[in-house]
């Protein structure tokens, strides 16, 4: 039974989730043998001040406005 932990910035719809969590459950089936009733996938909210790269969090870090903007507020 695979199980998937998959963090992403917080934002994103449950609609977006879902067809992420239907893509790597199809891949599990495929490439593992898996179940798809044996895919268990754990979705993890992180806001962008809660998380650095490189010593610099998401929220602060230009590089990264564009994603930030995008989904890293609740």
């Amino acid at each position: 039974m695979p199980n998937i932990t998959v963090e992403l910035l917080t934002g994103r719809t449950l609609d977006q989730r879902r067809a992420f969590a239907q893509e790597v459950t199809r891949n599990a089936v495929d490439l593992l043998g898996a179940r798809a009733q044996d895919v268990r996938i754990v979705f993890t909210e992180i806001e962008a001040d809660h998380v650095a790269n490189g010593g610099v969090f998401s929220s602060e870090d230009p590089s990264r406005a564009e994603v930030v903007g995008k989904f890293g507020r609740s």
